[in-house]
């Protein structure tokens, strides 16, 4: 029988398209649908207690499901049941994302603070990372990505509505809900994929005239029948439908003539295989000689156990024949006691046949042949007897001896793990706790005092080291209280402080005001000084017209008026120049006041720091004190 030459994973009914075809551009067809033909049912979440179809809306009162094909055959628009405005609901989503993304990883850092309103960038590059799973050679789009991403997510069967607005504001508190829920049911599909994926080839070898038999009526009316059991159980409520699954599968089996054998033996081989990979990783990230020598010494180990099983077995083997020759013996002793009997029997029949008896005498020879003939019967039985009990014995005596080795086994196995075993191991303190299949009377004794009175004395070790942990964990709980007491009293400190510099702060705020306002007041009275000196300047002219008017006439009084006129004006400048000196000391005096005000602030701010860095030390120590106490 020949392998089918194509590149599916597997033959079941569940079948996932070539890896070589886009995923975005794929359109399920009756032929192969990119996630299969059957209806694997998503278990329920456990934070909602509404549960609600693919193919309607959630259940009701009575249990049933509504069928979205409506009268008219018109599709209704879903409602997305899941608490997606639920606080807690949320959180553990973006948990589950967090972790998917870790364990995947995800080539950007990713963290849950970061997760609670991403930029549209960051969910750009996570939806790419997610969809690679799915579409290997996948790219983000470049252009109109609002409405390419919940066109894919349509096309992979998302059953709920994702606006396009949506799209533009992403870490947005009334959106983001509804991204990260279509978020997570990409990462279900990406699992659902891979496990689909990763299964073995089940339908392996078949011959060629079958290979067009999935499109064949008889595949067409399993799946039909299998469609429609399970669609009338969930419409009935169910989620899970593991028996019509196991029904499906045996008429496949049926129907494809798969070997069972065949297939037993492919896993077997491949738990054998992906032993040896295991194997090999741990070599590779081992020391190689270590190994090589441990591998060694367990050789050895299983070659003394061999041979002591051999010498066992031998034996066994001595006691046996010594049991065989010794009946060998009596059934040759009761053969010659049943030859002597036939000889004695042919004797008395010659006799009889020769010699003329009375009645009396055939009378008293037929009793004695009856007795004679019951007494072989009863030493045939009593043989019979013996030798079903010797085999009874022996096949009795096996079972014990498997039942006492597979106890030792359980033991010596318990004790690896406890690393007791060997004599070389971590725990075992140079003492020997392995017990070995040739065990007699004298070793069972010799091996109850060797294990038990170790054992008694670790025991009583471990108590103790179990009290004095004990004992440090509550000291260390005294020591995590007082520095609790410590922060208390610290943090009250820092609320002192932070009174204190609101009322300083209170403090500079009125000294600003205070200062705007004598500000304001000397704007004022600098205003009032230029109007003044205006005002002169202006009578000053006023006055030299008036006196060059009259210059003819009053040409006596000339210097008088110009003499009279500049001691004015100098007047008037000496008055301007004081007013400036007076307000320019003013200003120096409020500035070197801002200034003190300034460094006190800072010496403040100064002092907080310290405090605060005071406090962050005794929360790592807290930590620290908290980690210690954990681990303990």
């Amino acid at each position: 029988m020949s392998r089918r030459p194509t590149s599916r994973y597997s033959e079941m009914p569940m079948r996932v398209t070539d890896s070589r075809m886009s995923l975005i551009n794929a359109t399920p067809q009756n032929k192969d649908n990119v996630f299969g033909k059957l209806n694997i049912p998503k278990p329920q979440s456990t934070t909602s207690e509404r549960r609600t179809s693919f193919f309607g809306k959630g259940i009701g009162a009575g249990g049933q499901r509504n069928s979205m094909f409506g009268a008219y055959g018109g599709p209704e628009k879903m409602k997305d049941p899941r608490p997606l405005h639920d606080k807690a609901f949320v959180q553990q989503c973006i948990k589950q994302l967090c972790e998917f993304l870790v364990d995947r990883g995800f080539p950007g850092s990713v963290t849950v603070k970061a997760l609670q309103s991403p930029s549209t960038k960051e969910f750009l590059k996570i939806y790419e990372f997610i969809y690679t799973f799915l579409e290997p050679s996948f790219q983000m789009p470049t252009a109109k990505v609002e409405e390419e991403i919940p066109r894919m997510l349509k096309d992979l069967g998302y059953p709920f509505a994702l606006s396009k607005s949506s799209m533009y504001s992403i870490g947005a508190p009334h959106t983001w809900p509804q991204v990260l829920g279509a978020l997570v049911w990409l990462i279900d599909t990406v699992k659902l994929f891979s496990g689909l994926r990763d299964q073995g080839l089940l339908f392996s070898d078949f011959s060629d005239e079958l290979c067009d038999l999935e499109e064949g009526t008889e595949y067409n009316k399993l799946f039909m029948e299998y469609c429609s059991d399970t669609y009338n159980k969930f419409m009935q409520g169910a989620d899970t439908f593991e028996d019509e699954e196991d029904d499906y599968l045996n008429k496949l089996k049926k129907l494809y003539n798969v070997d069972g054998a065949l297939l037993h033996s492919q896993q077997e081989k491949h738990a054998m295989l992906m032993e040896h990979v295991e194997r090999l990783e741990r070599e590779s990230q081992t020391d190689r000689l270590a190994g090589k020598r441990t591998e060694k010494l367990r050789l050895q180990a299983d070659l003394q156990k061999l041979q002591d099983y051999r010498c066992t077995l031998e034996d066994h083997k001595t006691g046996l024949e010594k049991k065989a020759a010794g009946l060998s013996e009596e059934l040759e002793a009761a053969e010659m006691q049943l030859e002597g009997l036939k000889q004695e029997r042919t004797r008395l029949q010659h006799i009889l046949e020769n010699q003329k008896f009375t009645p009396a005498d055939i009378e008293r020879i037929n009793r004695e042949r009856n007795e004679l003939q019951q007494t072989v019967h009863s030493l045939n039985q009593g043989l019979e007897e013996a030798g079903q009990l010797v085999w009874n014995e022996e096949v009795n005596l096996s079972k014990t001896k498997e039942k006492a080795e597979v106890k030792v086994a359980e033991y010596n196995k318990l004790g690896r793990k406890l690393k007791l075993i060997p004599q070389s191991a971590e725990n075992a303190c140079g003492h020997e706790f392995e017990i070995r299949t040739d065990y007699s009377a004298t070793t069972i004794t010799q091996y109850k005092t060797q294990i038990q009175n170790p054992l008694k004395n670790m025991l009583v070790d471990v108590e103790d080291e179990c009290s004095r942990l004990t004992n440090m964990k509550l000291s260390l709980e005294e020591t995590v209280e007082q520095v609790k007491s410590n922060i208390f009293d610290k943090e009250n400190d820092i609320k002192q402080l932070k009174e204190q510099i609101r009322r300083v702060d209170q403090q500079l705020e009125h000294d600003v005001q205070e200062m705007a306002q004598e500000d304001e007041k000397w704007a004022a009275e600098v205003d009032s000084a230029e109007t003044h000196k205006k005002r002169l300047e202006k009578n000053v002219t006023q006055g030299c017209e008036e006196a060059e008017e009259e210059c003819k006439a009053a040409q006596q009084q000339y210097h008088v008026v110009v003499q009279e006129t500049n001691e004015e004006q100098r007047m008037v400048n000496k008055n301007l120049t004081e007013i400036f000196s007076y307000a320019a000391d003013h200003l120096v005096t409020v500035e070197k006041h801002c200034n003190e005000q300034l460094k006190r602030f800072d010496k403040m701010k100064e002092v907080i720091r310290e405090d605060e860095a005071d406090m962050k030390q005794m929360m790592d120590l807290v930590e620290n004190f908290m980690k210690k106490a954990n681990s303990l």
